[in-house]
């Protein structure tokens, strides 16, 4: 393919990832854009807004004499019927002469089954188009349909000297009014938001989306391995669901309380040898829920465990403008003794809010 093409298509399918970001929440569906191309004018755009929905093919395409065009999308047509029919064969319908993917669709009911209905039908297929960034973009989704685990997104706001807060425990606020209404983005975007007890019974945070239009609020789970978080905490009075994950040990009346606040209690043991709740289980039953994504917004021991324990998918760090010092809270031993003992992560993101700059990583292959 020569280099104009080739052009072309990152530039078309640069706008088809585009789209897809317009959409805040999806889930369970991944985030999808499309784009109808016919030379090198743009015919029709779409994008899938959220489950139960026109996925974003079908968007694109209705009303649109496609005949000869190139779709491009930046996932994999679906090939099976869900809440809507599928979109492989309304594609190889609608006349569209060539599809350009970005990524194939890891769930088992696609997987490339899409590809085939189009490629039987006599259209063109190129895949591959700006892939990193349509892997990226759908990270959550192809990680749980790949180990129906929820992906982990770890969230610190945290000082230029790397403290979580002060040596009063205190956090509020470590970044400025920019970043915070990110932070309500983020949990607009994900099904959970994760917290330890340690910051509900310091911040008794509220842990809902605010700051930003909320058509949904996140499920909320608490870790308490001890009963500690009493069931007055503001959290429970709010418009969110709320999951205690706690220790079968932890006493009866603890968890009476927490059911009568209107949670649900999850009991988790140990692993052997350990106390406390296992996080790896706790994990692996938010994916069973269909749970895809959860953010972890802390605190300090929580972000260290999931740490410690390699079960963070993407690190998103929030740094203030102020320093600290002293011995304010940070991330504890990891059981990293020497540098090749660390975990290296990928910068993928840098974004600057007003003093404050915000960097998200991913895992390092």
């Amino acid at each position: 393919m020569d280099d104009v093409v080739v052009s072309r298509d990152d530039r078309f399918m640069a706008r088809a990832l585009e789209l897809a970001r317009t959409a805040p929440f999806t889930s369970p569906n991944p985030r999808v854009g499309a784009v109808v191309v016919r030379g090198s004018e743009v015919v029709s755009e779409g994008f899938h807004r959220g489950a139960g929905t026109a996925h974003a093919e079908a968007a694109a395409l209705e009303g649109v004499d496609a005949a000869g065009a190139t779709l491009y999308v930046n996932l994999e047509p679906c090939s099976h019927t869900g809440r809507t029919a599928p979109c492989a064969p309304l594609v190889a319908a609608s006349g569209v002469a060539r599809v350009v993917a970005a990524n194939g669709d890891p769930d088992p009911r696609v997987s490339g089954a899409g590809f085939e209905v189009l490629r039987a039908q006599g259209v063109e297929v190129t895949t591959g188009v700006l892939e990193p960034e349509g892997e990226w973009l759908n990270a959550a989704y192809f990680h749980h349909r790949r180990t129906g685990r929820a992906y982990v997104s770890l969230k610190l706001a945290m000082t230029l000297d790397g403290r979580l807060g002060a040596p009063d425990r205190s956090s509020r606020w470590v970044t400025g009014e920019a970043a915070r209404r990110l932070t309500h983005r983020r949990r607009l975007e994900v099904e959970a938001v994760l917290v330890g007890s340690g910051t509900v019974a310091l911040d008794d945070p509220s842990l809902t989306v605010r700051a930003v239009d909320a058509p949904r609020q996140p499920l909320i789970v608490v870790v308490d391995s001890s009963g500690s978080v009493a069931p007055t905490a503001t959290l429970f009075g709010g418009p969110a669901d709320v999951v205690v994950a706690t220790h079968p040990s932890v006493p009866h009346e603890a968890q009476t309380a927490w059911k009568e606040a209107g949670a649900e209690v999850l009991t988790i043991p140990a692993p052997p040898l350990e106390t406390g709740v296992d996080l790896d289980a706790l994990i692996a039953e938010l994916g069973r829920r269909g749970i895809v994504e959860v953010l972890c917004e802390g605190g300090g021991r929580l972000a260290t465990e999931l740490l410690r324990r390699d079960l963070v998918d993407r690190f998103e760090l929030h740094h203030g403008a102020a320093t600290i010092g002293g011995d304010g809270p940070g991330i504890g031993d990891l059981g990293a003794r020497t540098m090749s003992d660390a975990r290296r992560w990928k910068l993928m993101e840098t974004q600057v809010l007003d003093d404050d700059v915000i960097t998200v990583y991913r895992r390092a292959s």
